[in-house]
């Protein structure tokens, strides 16, 4: 415990000691167990061994400059320590597992169909868009598989057709191949409908199921009453199973439900349901659904899956889900929980995003100011950096809840390396040069990457009417102002010129909307306080600047914003940009095309996108301040 303490401390020295140890002490009691009498005899004391130099870890500087260690990716953390699974075949030696007399001869039967190879599955429900919880459980998933030499699969878990709609397929597994894996095999629950009736009524004849008339609301909730059909008889409810089948009771007037108690005190949860709603894959066959606590389990036994990753919510569905299994005789595999990934000032649930879309406070499921996937696609996130924020997050049994600025800060990494700088002005303010040096236009060479000018340069056009930003000019001097200013000459980026003002033109309401300036070579000019970036020869682009969509960071908290999370919507959450100017250099830009315009920020081409006029979302502001030179 003390090396753990201190190897947290070490990692964590911003947070509260007695949190971490409250927090590491629930952790080793979930994974260890209560202390037994041997924990409790009092040890020889030993001498402590020095750890070797070479195994420490090594120490660098996170994003906000504090000291941290080194992050390995997620492929690297499953591949070591962080978790001690159980081996495909062995899954009798997991504690809690369930041993019938059957179970050996299945798992050897589950051995010879999968070679002892790892199996996961990613099981989303479609009826929504994936958010950035949903990217780690992809990473966890597949990741683990690819760590293991095993493989991954992307099932629907489309049991309830209200909801699921085709668009959101399409758009789940577009986001699984965006984050850059690629399932073993893309299946669905509804593939073993025909499957799991016939297990429905081996069920019932083997007395563990049984149809029911309580109402949902009678059944909902902690400990509810023992359903007075519990003891009705097999041949019955075999009958009245086939008639739910065939469609002769309405929704809600019976269920068929498993005769157990679940670990939170729920007891005897339903396995279908009536719902007259077409299926979008089978049509107008069933009228009957089964529920998640039925079909997760035997879908994952069909397709022999070794490890189930779920979130913590689902470890009071652990016991139906062995429970089920060992009732059917069917291969049981072992369901694993894990924390979930949460971020403050955003809401995440899909009929909380569905209210944002129908109150006009956001576009769609893809607005940029949401954090589902594809909106953040549209901002302009590069996957890696998100697969890199997960890694950071890492594998925890608790729920974690971060700040926003630490994904961006991955951001800003990854775009950093990948986005080529340009110049970009968003309010321009015009500048006339009139002792410019030529008869035309200059060209000025631009690197695409400063660090590193072996990866390229690109062309910019100086010549003697220019724009900088109006926010670069003041007509008085504060204290400490370092741009541009009567008598205070600046630097323009990249083009080997000092400016210094001539004369100021206001229109009739007094506003500046020009200045006349003159210009001298940097290498014979005194060395000015600050270098600012501008443009020449333009094009005309729309500019989306985000800020966060709520207020406060926990906008569904009653406590902390009691009229709901609608009434905490940010007022300034978007500014569109109408007419910002950028450098002819991104005229060949396609959609998702990320650049860093220098001193603003790293903006992406929105698939707004004409011909006619380029939109670029912002997605991130620089780590600096962009007032700074």
């Amino acid at each position: 415990m003390g090396l753990l303490m201190g190897e947290a401390r070490s990692r964590l020295r911003w947070a509260d000691g007695k949190t971490i140890k409250n927090e590491v002490d629930l952790q080793v009691l979930h994974l260890l167990g209560p202390k037994t009498e041997a924990d409790l005899e009092k040890k020889p004391k030993t001498a402590k061994a020095r750890p070797a130099q070479a195994e420490k870890q090594k120490v660098a500087v996170v994003e906000n400059g504090e000291a941290g260690t080194e992050t390995r990716s997620l492929l690297e953390q499953l591949r070591g320590e962080a978790l001690k699974f159980h081996k495909p075949g062995e899954n009798y030696k997991t504690e809690g597992y369930v041993v019938t007399p059957n179970t050996m001869a299945l798992l050897k039967q589950h051995l010879a169909v999968t070679g002892g190879q790892v199996r996961t599955r990613f099981p989303p429900e479609p009826n929504g868009i994936l958010h950035i919880g949903h990217a780690k459980a992809i990473n966890f998933n597949f990741g683990y598989a690819k760590a293991n030499g095993g493989v991954c699969f992307l099932r629907y878990d489309d049991t309830n057709p209200e909801k699921e709609e085709e668009k959101y397929f399409t758009a789940i597994r577009d986001m699984v191949e965006w984050l850059g894996y690629q399932p073993f095999a893309v299946t669905h629950a509804s593939d073993y409908f025909d499957q799991l009736y016939t297990w429905a009524l081996e069920l019932i004849r083997r007395g563990q199921a049984y149809v029911c008339h309580q109402k949902v609301e009678e059944i909902k909730g902690h400990n509810p009453p023992p359903s007075p059909w519990r003891d009705r008889p097999v041949e019955e409810s075999l009958l009245l199973f086939e008639d739910m089948r065939k469609g002769k009771f309405g929704e809600g007037e019976a269920t068929l439900r498993m005769k157990l108690v679940m670990e939170d005190g729920k007891m005897d949860p339903v396995a279908y349901r009536v719902k007259f709603t077409p299926h979008h894959r089978t049509g107008d066959k069933w009228c009957i659904y089964p529920t998640y606590d039925y079909t997760h389990c035997l879908c994952d036994s069909i397709e022999h899956i070794t490890h189930s990753l779920c979130t913590k919510e689902f470890q009071a569905r652990r016991s139906s889900y062995f429970w089920l299994c060992n009732a059917l005789d069917v291969y049981c595999p072992v369901q694993w929980e894990y924390g979930r990934l949460n971020l403050l000032y955003t809401v995440v649930s899909k009929r909380k995003i569905i209210r944002l879309v129908e109150t006009g406070a956001v576009r769609d499921w893809d607005d940029p100011r949401l954090f589902t996937l594809t909106a953040l696609r549209r901002r302009g996130f590069p996957p890696e950096a998100i697969n890199n924020f997960c890694a950071r997050v890492g594998v925890t049994v608790a729920q974690t809840t971060m700040e926003p600025h630490l994904l961006e800060a991955c951001v800003r990494e990854v775009l950093n390396e990948q986005a080529p700088r340009a110049l970009a002005v968003l309010e321009p303010l015009k500048v006339t040069i009139t002792n410019f040096p030529a008869p035309k236009a200059l060209d000025v060479l631009v690197p695409n990457f400063p660090a590193d000018e072996t990866r390229g340069f690109h062309k910019v056009p100086f010549q003697h009417t220019i724009y900088i930003e109006e926010t670069d000019f003041r007509e008085e001097m504060d204290k400490g102002y370092k741009r541009l200013a009567p008598g205070q000459p600046v630097g323009l980026r990249h083009a080997g010129y000092v400016i210094a003002v001539q004369n100021i033109i206001k229109n009739a309401s007094g506003r500046v909307i020009e200045l006349e300036v003159t210009c001298t070579k940097s290498d014979v000019a005194d060395k000015p306080k600050a270098f600012i970036h501008w443009v020449s020869e333009p094009l005309v682009c729309e500019v989306r600047l985000y800020e966060r969509l709520f207020l406060h960071k926990n906008p569904e908290d009653p406590a902390e914003v009691p009229g709901g999370f609608l009434s905490d919507l940010n007022p300034d959450s978007l500014r569109v940009v109408d007419n910002a100017l950028v450098d002819r250099s991104v005229l060949s830009a396609r959609p998702f095309s990320k650049f860093q315009f220098e001193r603003l920020g790293y903006f992406s081409v929105d698939p707004d996108s004409t011909e006619r006029k380029l939109v670029f979302n912002r997605t991130v502001t620089l780590k600096e301040d962009p007032g700074k030179a």
